[in-house]
């Protein structure tokens, strides 16, 4: 069995393939990961990035990690300095036995000190010691992403020792919480997962809406309560992301955002779609819940959740996005005079997350079965969607972006302002011009920015 990549890895003969990609590999996908351990690690990086002309970075100086940038930019090579005497020691200081195998380089064959080969078949996540989570309480929510995305089972001395060690979770960096949460969410068992971590008690302390949301209980509309029904939300996006055709899926696995691919923000977003439902939740005199406006408050509540955990502009952007139109795709399609044009407002409203938007409206009404909602009007909404994202497929090559006409630099000049929430209404309702073919000029832009200056001025 050999499991070597001989365009580097044949240079490090005296190494050994560790962590994620021996994984990956003994359980038959594909990795992307490339770690070696080495002893003098160090220069070993430093020769290889010289013979492949890679960037040489240093990760870690105190443990000897380094990072080999290829010139292509996409591909790279952790390599680390071996802890301990030998490669069983490394081994043995990992976090769970199915990541403490490593393979030989120079004779072909698998060590495995742990037990991690038989935990592998037999689909069990298995932490090696206590002590390891004191070390590095990351490992605390790596736990959950390893079951996330592998489906294994926790033993229970696994679950005892999360309980134990659960008020150190939140202790690494937040840029370290936010690629595990990433991670965790692109997982194929993530809805399973995050009532697993409810369980535990660690899903409210990342996401403190969570106990706002099990507030909010079952209505005619709804079977679940909030908090489950977004949990069913996520694996609903799952199931559809399994069943999905290829064009549909490569869309959603493009990492077109903070490294990681379109689905794990998108079912990030799912779970978090309803977080302004508590905060707009009344309940009228006959019976009916309503949450006015729930889709526009929760886009602006999850901003400050998200910056806590470092996402980027760009992954903000996109899950707000998300949940502000989560509804939008399900108006569009119940209205009566549906017709071409109105669907082709909404893909250039929509852009490039129409794929994306119509997932998570599709997903959202398959998760609310109330006493209502009957069977009738869930296949109505479905086939709409469906009508709706066939249309967009059909178009999309053909699709022409619409002009930007002023940009918010422009407007300013023009206006004399500077950077406030006006200017961004501005924008927006520019858009929205645009979008009804009010505005489809340069000059016409112009006036219209103007004159909506001056009415907003003696509002």
């Amino acid at each position: 069995m050999n499991i070597k990549d001989d365009f580097i890895l044949s240079e490090l003969r005296d190494g050994y393939l560790v962590g994620g990609a021996v994984r990956d590999f003994l359980l038959g996908k594909t990795s992307y990961d490339r770690d070696i351990a080495i002893k003098n690690a160090g220069k070993f990086a430093r020769k290889l990035a010289e013979k492949f002309d890679a960037t040489f970075i240093t990760l870690d100086e105190e443990f000897e990690i380094y990072r080999l940038v290829l010139p292509d930019k996409l591909n790279y090579l952790d390599i680390s300095e071996i802890q301990g005497e030998n490669i069983e020691d490394d081994l043995k200081r990992r976090d769970f036995t199915i990541n403490a195998i490593a393979y030989n380089l120079k004779n072909d064959s698998f060590v495995d000190v742990t037990g991690g080969l038989e935990d592998l078949k037999k689909g069990v996540l298995r932490h090696i010691k206590d002590e390891n989570f004191e070390e590095d309480p990351l490992r605390i929510l790596r736990a959950f992403r390893f079951a996330a995305v592998t489906g294994f089972t926790m033993t229970p001395a696994l679950k005892t020792a999360l309980r134990n060690y659960s008020t150190l979770a939140l202790n690494p960096a937040p840029e370290r919480i936010h690629y595990e949460l990433l991670k965790l969410f692109g997982g194929k068992y993530a809805s399973e997962t995050l009532l697993l971590m409810d369980d535990f008690g660690l899903l409210e302390n990342i996401f403190p809406c969570v106990n706002e949301m099990k507030r909010v209980p079952p209505n005619t509309h709804h079977h679940l309560d909030l908090f489950h029904h977004v949990v069913e939300t996520v694996r609903q996006i799952e199931i559809a992301y399994s069943e999905a055709e290829p064009e549909i899926k490569e869309h959603l696995d493009n990492v077109d955002f903070g490294g990681f691919p379109r689905i794990n923000h998108l079912k990030l977003a799912g779970f978090l779609h309803d977080i302004g439902k508590f905060s707009t939740w009344t309940i009228e005199p006959s019976g009916r819940h309503r949450f006015i406006k729930h889709d526009d408050v929760g886009a602006k509540m999850v901003i400050p959740l998200l910056k806590q955990w470092k996402f980027s502009k760009k992954q903000i952007d996109y899950i707000t996005c998300m949940i502000k139109n989560h509804i939008y795709p399900s108006n569009v399609i119940a209205a009566p005079d549906l017709n071409e044009k109105v669907m082709m407002r909404y893909i250039r409203k929509m852009g490039d997350n129409v794929i994306d938007n119509i997932v998570l409206a599709r997903a959202d009404r398959l998760s609310a079965r109330g006493i209502d909602v009957s069977e009738e009007m869930v296949s109505n909404n479905i086939n709409g969607l469906k009508k709706l994202l066939n249309f967009y497929m059909e178009k999309r090559d053909t699709l022409k972006p619409l002009p930007k006409l002023l940009d918010g630099n422009e407007i300013m000049s023009m206006l004399d302002i500077q950077p406030s929430p006006l200017l961004g209404d501005i924008v927006n309702a520019l858009f929205e011009a645009q979008l009804n073919g009010d505005i489809t000029s340069k000059s016409e832009a112009e006036k219209f920015v103007k004159d909506f200056y001056y009415e907003s001025s003696f509002k």
